[in-house]
Order: structure tokens, then sequence, then C-alpha cells
């Protein structure tokens, strides 16, 4: 009886151990990623360890201008907070997100350590 009793304690013994929320850190921040209530971020960065050509087009010199999305995971989260809270006239590409503080720190976190 001993033995079943601690059976079913012991999740809640190590609950402060281990991470016992729904999800974890990086599957939110993976979820945000996809789809954060708007254009996901890998509909532009596909893979955020590299740099991607966004667009190609000829101005009116007919010279041709290549805009690039740089490599979002070598950001400082300084950096990339900024970006992602600047106001839309701020960034002629990047969208508007409303994220909050621990959104944010989600989805720079699974940036940082995507596989």
């Amino acid at each position: 009886m001993k033995y079943y009793l601690f059976f079913i304690l012991s999740p809640f013994l190590y609950s402060s151990v281990i991470d016992n929320s729904f999800i974890t850190k990086y599957e939110y921040g993976a979820m945000l990623y996809k789809n954060p209530r708007g254009v996901g971020c890998i509909k532009c960065h596909k893979n955020p360890k590299e740099k991607e050509i966004f667009a190609k087009y000829l101005d009116k010199g007919n010279i041709e201008k290549i805009i690039t999305i740089p490599p979002i995971s070598k950001l400082t989260y300084k950096k990339f907070a900024k970006v992602l809270r600047a106001k839309k006239n701020s960034s002629l590409i990047m969208p508007t997100y409303f994220l909050t503080t621990a959104e944010l720190r989600s989805l720079y976190f699974y940036i940082k350590n995507i596989k």
C-alpha cells in the first residue's frame, strides 16, 4: 500500500523540479513562430539561422535591388524585442506584432534553440 501511495504522490513531490506547465517554453515559442496572431515568422524567416532574400526588384534607374532578411537567431534579445515592438512606420517590411513580454521571451527562446 505504501508503494502505491508513493507512486500516486510522486508527481506532486517533485513538481517544483519538473516543468509541469501544459506546454514548455520551447513549444509555446514554436507555436508563436508559426502563427503569432497574424503573419507567422516562418512565412519570411524559413530558416532563422540564415540570411534570406525577401525580394528583388528594379529601381527607376533599372538597377536591381535586393531586400534581404537577416538571420534572426543572431540577434540579441534587446534588438529582437525592439524590432517586434516597433511601430508599423518604423519598418517598411516587418509587420507589427502585439506580443506580451512573456510571448517575446518564449519566441526568442525558441529561435535561439531551434534545431
